[in-house]
């Protein structure tokens, strides 16, 4: 007999599920009488189905990563290569660097440089026993080498590595009063050594100084006194040192060599207000020659129009910045930039009576966090006693959204910048336009941009005379905040396109934390994950070649910021990996680390990736003017032959247009006659 059951509506909250039951169904039957007690009141029925549904969902997604890691099994597994050589550095190493013949590693301790062919260690390093946490080298050539590291303390050092021993030259941002001291954010080497780029914060500023080096002088001045020895009285004296105090008063006692020139001190532009220009003469008097756009400073806008424009801002667009919580901010000055070191080119000669030498920067690319415009700034101006305060860009580049990474090719003639709308700009610096400027899927936030190596690698170079301009396809690598990758090619002879590498991973684990191309194979790339994962991807294929292990009782050191470098001259892959041991304590209280070697040669990678045929390149730099103008106006008139084309097409259209126009001027007139 089915028993009859009343719930308690006062007992039950209000409905706001679709399973719960309605108002007027709060009546049901049991077809069951000794189901009285096992059915379950509201709230808990929900409770309950809650509980199953959560259940539920967390089963299928084991059952889905399940499926995945049997796909995984059933995948062709990339080839594991494993060093082809190791040593060992006492303490732990922070950064490597590898310049000619010699790797240098920045340890807890000091400093330290290793022989490139048997990697045994030739000098050390360690005056104040402080810890490098940067470093930057570069050959300048018999036996010569320079170098930059920033301690812990962010104090910039300048070292000239000469016949195995190390000399300390400046410390670049030293200062008497330890109340003024400034830190290091940043440093970059130019190839070549020629000038050096320190990014330094303090006392609530920030700002930019180019160095340049006089390598010629330092040369001429070890050849002139090799039995003085600088560097081995400089690492004889080192165990009597103690303290940073005796370590900089030694450093003016044993420096021998021309110190570095201060050539530019770069400033994060101002906040643009109103103006103080009493009339537009006033304004004329502080532009300059009017050639080139300036930062947008001179101007006639009030500050009571500046008030006026962002009342009706704010009063037309009140719903959606209530909505976005967005309060008024006052305009904050940037705490970083990004600069690199260019080589001339035809839109950055600073006139034809300076003579530039095609392997030495002639300007250097700024831009600040937050900022429009890409400044460029010339090297090749005469030095002065007193740098300038106030310093103007030489060339302003303005973007239609605010810069949030960028890349230079590794000749220097191709320049991408990444704004913070997605939107990506190639420009040919040495054409003077932009290659492509392409938006990426969904407007994802970009990471940082990488060129690789194709048959852009030559771009440096033109054709022979005669031969008509290739038009070389450029790939760039686009490395999402999501952890997906992309490859976009570009061309001037065919449309832009984007390749979605690898989408975004549902394992954290499996997310790129580096990204480093290699330039010795055609559209190559190293990959680092935060498992530890080292892979070589063909970004043509998508596919992995081959992955750089360390042996079974290694690990990758901090994957998720490893520490490595890569060898171009080599082609050598350089990476730290630690000893796994059971206690993470004594992991990180270990003594040493290893450094273990990848040579590329070493590893059937040829074959993954065929060599591109050669083309007759002449080069660039050397080519008079008269034939660089006849070059650029070949290339004019192919673009000119499409437009040619085209032209018919548009002249219909804007008749079409101007007819419409007209009859709809008629038909007004018409209507206003009684």
């Amino acid at each position: 007999m089915p028993a009859r059951v009343r719930k308690h509506s006062l007992e039950i909250p209000p409905p706001s599920e679709e399973d719960w039951l309605k108002d007027d169904e709060e009546d049901f039957f049991l077809q069951d009488p000794e189901r009285i007690r096992d059915a379950l009141p509201q709230p808990f029925r929900m409770v309950n189905k809650l509980v199953m549904l959560v259940f539920e969902n967390a089963m299928e997604i084991i059952e889905r990563r399940e499926t995945l890691r049997e796909a995984q099994k059933l995948k062709v597994r990339p080839t594991k290569c494993f060093p082809t050589a190791e040593f060992q550095v006492t303490g732990t190493a922070n950064c490597l660097s590898v310049s000619g013949k010699f790797i240098f590693v920045g340890l807890s301790v000091g400093l330290a440089a290793f022989r490139m062919y048997d990697c045994k260690q030739v000098c050390v390093w360690d005056a104040v026993k402080t810890e490098i946490c940067v470093i930057h080298s570069s050959d300048l050539g018999n036996e010569h080498h320079v170098l930059l590291t920033v301690d812990e303390m962010g104090l910039v050092s300048l070292f000239c590595f000469h016949r195995e021993s190390f000399l300390l030259i400046k410390i670049l941002n030293e200062v008497e009063d330890i109340s003024k001291r400034s830190t290091c954010v940043e440093v970059v080497l130019s190839s070549g050594g020629d000038y050096a780029g320190v990014l330094l914060q303090g006392n609530s500023k920030v700002w930019l100084e180019v160095y340049r080096l006089p390598k010629d002088s330092w040369l001429k001045e070890t050849e002139r006194s090799p039995g003085a020895a600088a560097g081995l009285a400089f690492r004889e004296m080192r165990s009597s040192w103690t303290s940073v105090e005796s370590f900089v008063s030694a450093n003016k006692a044993e420096a021998k060599l021309s110190l570095p020139v201060l050539l530019l001190k770069v400033k994060p532009p101002k906040p643009i207000t109103g103006t103080n220009f009493k009339g537009p003469l006033d304004a004329l008097k502080k532009v300059d020659d009017g050639s080139v756009l300036g930062l947008g400073h001179n101007h006639l806008i009030k500050d009571s129009q500046w008030e006026q424009q962002e009342a009706i801002f704010r009063s037309i667009y009140r719903e959606f910045l209530e909505a976005e919580g967005e309060s008024e901010s006052k305009d904050e000055v940037p705490r970083r930039a990004t600069f690199h070191f260019l080589l001339p080119s035809w839109i950055l000669q600073g006139g034809l009576e300076i003579k530039v030498q095609p392997d030495v920067p002639a300007s250097i690319s700024v831009y600040w966090d937050g900022s429009h415009n890409l400044c460029f700034y010339l090297l090749n101006r005469p030095l002065k006693e007193k740098v300038d305060a106030d310093l103007k860009p030489d060339v302003v580049w303005p973007c239609a959204a605010p810069i949030a990474c960028s890349a230079v090719s590794s000749c220097s003639r191709y320049l991408a910048l990444a704004c913070e709308d997605s939107a990506i700009t190639i420009w040919d610096k040495h054409l003077g336009y932009p290659l492509s400027v392409t938006a990426m899927p969904e407007k994802r936030p970009i990471r940082s941009i990488h060129f690789l190596q194709s048959a852009a690698a030559a771009s440096s170079e033109t054709p022979c005379l005669g031969v008509d301009p290739p038009s070389p396809t450029v790939e760039l690598l686009v490395l999402c905040t999501d952890g997906s990758l992309y490859l976009l090619r570009a061309s001037r002879a065919k449309k832009p396109s984007i390749t979605l590498l690898a989408d975004r991973p549902e394992d954290p684990n499996l997310v790129v934390s580096a990204l480093v191309p290699v330039l010795a194979f055609p559209s190559a790339a190293l990959v680092f994950s935060r498992d530890g994962t080292v892979s070589l991807m063909n970004t043509a294929t998508s596919q992995t070649v081959c992955c750089f292990s360390s042996p079974p009782s290694h690990a990758v050191a901090s994957p998720w910021q490893p520490v490595f470098t890569l060898d171009t001259v080599n082609w050598c892959l350089l990476l730290r990996g630690d000893e796994q041991q059971a206690d993470a304590l004594a992991q990180s209280r270990a003594s040493h680390s290893t450094i273990f070697l990848f040579y590329f040669n070493s590893y059937p990678l040829e074959e993954a990736f065929p060599k591109k045929p050669d083309l007759p390149f002449k080069s660039l730099q050397n080519m008079p003017l008269f034939e660089r103008c006849n070059m650029f106006l070949r290339d004019r008139q192919q673009r000119l032959l499409g437009l040619e084309e085209q032209l018919p097409e548009y002249w219909s259209r804007l008749q079409a247009r101007a007819a419409a126009m007209d009859k709809e001027s008629q038909k007004i007139k018409g209507q206003k006659k009684p």
